[in-house]
């Protein structure tokens, strides 16, 4: 028999005939997942398995020991039965290899099938004495708590399941795009400039600037590059460089923010998964946000991950966790699979920044909505106002917001509509959009780019942003270092690539991290990130 690491319980349910065949056979399940898919007949109950996996608990009694197996591959534990033989050197966190009977379980277990052992080998043995002081104990631990012990938490079940959830993920959209002609590319980490222009960048550093003592001499190392260097904001300036060669290309790669933001949606380190395609057409690329997303939705559906969350959710309530959204009513059972199914709905709404604060407007003046601040057109859309648009025009499912002014836009992006012919005035609105998730907000962000020469030129002298790529917004603060107040090297490398000619296109940037923590339910996306760096945080 051949077995997936994927199947699950609900997904494996051999039949009479296949267990007959295997009736004096040893079954390698090649993980847990597996093993709990076992359905063994009523007639062949004498089914020999062997697993392996850590010991997450283990209940000794006077005559037998039941012990519960974990490794990773599903939420569910296995239970075994063991004698008080088999117990010698066991202890929470030991990995061993157990050899016994798979046969059914007494009513009322939480699971159909229990292993009873022959045979226990302890592969990596955990001391019992220094297990005591093992951090992660079955009882009530804050979101925080765990934040700062990185290395240790990826054993709890959550994290094993938002593993394989991250995997399967990049597996699908990889699958996605490669179905549908896109070419992935690699674009570098290290740049020369903001590509959002914000100026909230890394600076890279390697050696000390020169400088001269009192008599003149200079000392200190110079630094690696001749030019201030930054940890990239995003992949979006190379992928346009290769998309001259290429129709549409994409990639998935980190990005790097040093905003001073600790909030439950931000983070200093975070995935982006970044798409450039040629096209004229603001709406070929919402219509591409769309059918993305909902393809990955419909790819993990077809999987028991959902199934999980909500296994997950109710151990949570049951421990008083902190991991999953405040607004619990969002995440009752049949709210998460509801959040879900509400992507599969379509088409997704689509609305101008100009309608949206028209209807922000009205329903701050009615009173039917309280804002912190009130919404203006030089303001722009505050994170209230995102989760009121999301929650209105939604009304559960995800908006898009097109046209937004010019002057909170970066430099590259093409006007909502073309120049009248021989003036000099452009238009105030970009063609863009973000991409407004109920709850979470902007996952998606994307346009139209600017692809003439002349009027790329014009546009980075309308926004105050010089060749120089210097941005024209200079916010850093005292641990972030601004691209504007720094300078650095040339954009004439962008400038170039409408120079010697271009084609109409455009692309996106979506916020892989933020997509996470919507369909988890999780309420902070720093525990959908592995290993989280944030305003004041870098463990591990």
């Amino acid at each position: 028999m051949s077995w997936r690491s994927s199947c699950f319980p609900r997904r494996l349910q051999p039949n009479k005939s296949i267990w007959r065949a295997l009736s004096t056979t040893r079954l390698h399940p090649p993980n847990i997942a597996s093993a709990l898919a076992l359905r063994p007949s009523d007639d062949r109950e004498n089914v020999t398995i062997q697993v392996s996996g850590t010991v997450r608990t283990i209940r000794k009694q006077k005559q037998r020991a039941f012990l519960q197996l974990g490794d990773g591959s599903t939420v569910h534990n296995l239970q075994a039965v063991l004698d008080p033989g088999h117990t010698q050197g066991l202890s929470t966190g030991a990995f061993v290899k157990i050899q016994g009977l798979w046969r059914l379980a007494p009513p009322g277990k939480e699971q159909n099938h229990e292993l009873h052992a022959q045979h226990v080998t302890v592969i990596g043995a955990a001391d019992p004495e220094r297990i005591k002081k093992y951090p992660i104990q079955k009882k009530f631990q804050t979101a925080e708590f765990l934040r700062s012990i990185p290395h240790l938490r990826l054993r709890l079940p959550i994290h094993a399941l938002l593993a394989r959830l991250r995997s399967e993920s990049e597996f699908l959209l990889a699958q996605y795009f490669r179905n549908r002609g896109f070419l992935r590319v690699q674009s570098p980490v290290i740049t020369s400039s903001d590509c959002e222009g914000a100026g909230q960048v890394f600076s890279l550093n390697a050696g000390a600037p020169v400088s001269k003592d009192c008599g003149g001499r200079l000392f200190g190392e110079p630094f690696f590059f001749p030019q201030p260097k930054y940890l990239t904001v995003s992949s979006q300036l190379h992928l346009e460089a290769y998309m001259q060669e290429h129709p549409k290309v994409w990639t998935f790669s980190p990005t790097f923010r040093a905003e001073r933001s600790d909030t439950p949606r931000h983070v200093s380190e975070f995935w982006m998964l970044e798409v450039e395609m040629r096209t004229q057409s603001l709406q070929a690329i919402t219509d591409l946000v769309e059918d993305i997303i909902k393809s990955l939705v419909q790819g993990l559906q077809q999987g028991s991950f959902l199934e999980e969350l909500i296994t997950m959710k109710l151990s949570s309530n049951k421990l008083q966790t902190e991991e999953f959204v405040e607004n619990d009513e969002t995440l009752t059972d049949d709210g998460l699979s509801n959040r879900w199914a509400m992507l599969n709905e379509g088409p997704w709404p689509r609305i101008t920044y100009e309608e949206a604060l028209c209807l922000l407007q009205e329903r701050f003046t009615s009173g039917k909505s309280r804002f912190f601040h009130e919404p203006t057109w030089e303001s722009g859309l505050q994170l209230e106002h995102e989760k009121c648009i999301a929650a209105v025009v939604g009304d559960g499912r995800p908006v898009f917001v097109t046209d937004y002014p010019r002057m909170s836009k970066p430099f590259y992006m093409l006007p909502s509509a073309p120049e009248h012919s021989g003036s000099a005035t452009v238009s105030n609105t970009a063609a863009c959009f973000d991409l407004l998730f109920p709850d979470v907000c902007e996952v998606v962000g994307g346009s139209l780019r600017e692809h003439r020469l002349d009027k790329l030129e014009t546009s980075m002298a309308y926004l105050g942003t010089g060749a120089n790529g210097n941005p024209w917004r200079q916010t850093a603060g005292p641990n972030e270092v601004s691209a504007a107040t720094k300078g650095g090297e040339s954009l004439d490398w962008y400038i170039d690539l409408r120079r010697f000619g271009s084609v109409p296109h455009g692309g996106f940037g979506l916020g892989f991290d933020r997509l996470l923590c919507y369909l988890t339910g999780m309420h902070n996306i720093k525990d959908v990130i592995p290993w989280p760096r944030f305003y004041g945080r870098c463990d591990g």
